[in-house]
């Protein structure tokens, strides 16, 4: 696996990597992780076609699911604790 781009952003870090023939868009805020797949033929342009796919209501999207994946964890942590 090799990274292959890195994509600028205020709330996330984005990384691309490229492996056996997919695109692998990695999210990371904090301790949590996305990992989008997408194989190579999917996206004739190349990386620049996984550029146009990372659009604003993507980035939005990626951004309430790391909000949930907090409460989530947040939750499971506090029903832990009163164990």
């Amino acid at each position: 696996m090799r990274i292959i781009a890195e994509l600028p952003h205020p709330e996330f870090k984005i990384s691309i990597f490229l492996m056996n023939q997919k695109y692998l868009i990695k999210f990371e805020k904090g301790t949590y992780e996305q990992t989008y797949k997408l194989s190579q033929i999917d996206i004739p342009d190349g990386v620049d076609g996984v550029f146009k796919l990372l659009d604003a209501d993507f980035f939005d999207s990626v951004a309430e699911r790391f909000t949930q994946m907090r409460n989530d964890f947040n939750n499971a942590f506090q029903r832990y604790e009163l164990l």
